[in-house]
C-alpha cells in the first residue's frame, strides 16, 4: 500500500503473487512512490492480454475540489523482452484534460502535448526508450440544456515507452506531473540528471492556462 496524495491506493495486476522477483520489486517501487498532493491514484483493473504480467493504476488531479486531468497507467512485463520494446517492462498510459480555449486552438498542440511527456520523463530523470503514442484533441459544441457551457477541447495523450533504468518510481512522478502539466498546473522541481543517457532531451515548452471551473449543468 502507498499513501500517495494523503491517500493509501493498491493498484490492480494479474498473477502478482506467483510473478517474477523483477515484477513485484516493479510493483512495490510503484506503490510506495509518493506523488505530488493533487494527484489521487485509485485501483484499476489490469488487462490480461497485453503481457504475462501488468499492473494498472488510474489517477486524477483535484484542485479546490474539482477535477482537472484524469487517467491511467499501466505497468507490462514479459520475461521474454519482446523486441518491439527493447526490454522486459513497458509503461503505457492514457492522459486526459479539458484546454482553455486559447490553448485549443493552437496547431501544434499535438507537437506540444507530446514534448510535455518527454520534458516531464527529463524533469524526473526516468531514463526511457521506444517511445510511441498519440496525441487528440477532441473539440465540443453543447445545445440544449447544455448551451450554457458553451464549447470545450480536451487533449488525449495516449504513450508507451520501456523504462531503460528500473527506477519505476520516477516513471510513475513523470506521468502524473504529466497529468498535472495538461491541468494546467506548474511541473515539480527537477529531480538531478545524469550527464547523459536513454531520453534525455532538452527544450522548453509552452504550458496550458489552468482551466476555469465547469459550468453547472
Amino acid at each position: 500500500m502507498a499513501a500517495v496524495g494523503g491517500q493509501s491506493a493498491q493498484g490492480g495486476g494479474t498473477g502478482r503473487e506467483s510473478a517474477p522477483i523483477e515484477f513485484r520489486d516493479a510493483v512495490e517501487a510503484l506503490t510506495g512512490a509518493r506523488l505530488r498532493p493533487e494527484v489521487r491514484l485509485s485501483p484499476q483493473p489490469a488487462p490480461r492480454r497485453l503481457a504475462p504480467y501488468a499492473f494498472a493504476l488510474s489517477a486524477s488531479v483535484e484542485v479546490d475540489g474539482e477535477e482537472l486531468a484524469d487517467g491511467t497507467l499501466v505497468l507490462l512485463h514479459d520475461p521474454s523482452a519482446p523486441e518491439a520494446w527493447s526490454g522486459d517492462f513497458r509503461v503505457v498510459t492514457m492522459t486526459r484534460a479539458e484546454l482553455e480555449p486559447e490553448m485549443a486552438g493552437d496547431p501544434l498542440l499535438s507537437e506540444v502535448g507530446w514534448s510535455w511527456l518527454l520534458d516531464a520523463l527529463q524533469t524526473q530523470a526516468a531514463g526511457y526508450a521506444e517511445p510511441s503514442g498519440t496525441v487528440t484533441r477532441c473539440h465540443s459544441q453543447y445545445f440544449g440544456a447544455l448551451v450554457e457551457r458553451g464549447s470545450s477541447t480536451e487533449i488525449e495523450l495516449r504513450a508507451s515507452w520501456t523504462p531503460a533504468d528500473r527506477r519505476f518510481e520516477r516513471h510513475l512522478a513523470a506521468w502524473a506531473d504529466l497529468l498535472c502539466v495538461c491541468a494546467g498546473l506548474p511541473p515539480s522541481a527537477p529531480a538531478p540528471l545524469p550527464a547523459e543517457g536513454p531520453g534525455v532531451l532538452g527544450g522548453v515548452v509552452p504550458m496550458p492556462a489552468r482551466r476555469r471551473p465547469r459550468n453547472s449543468h
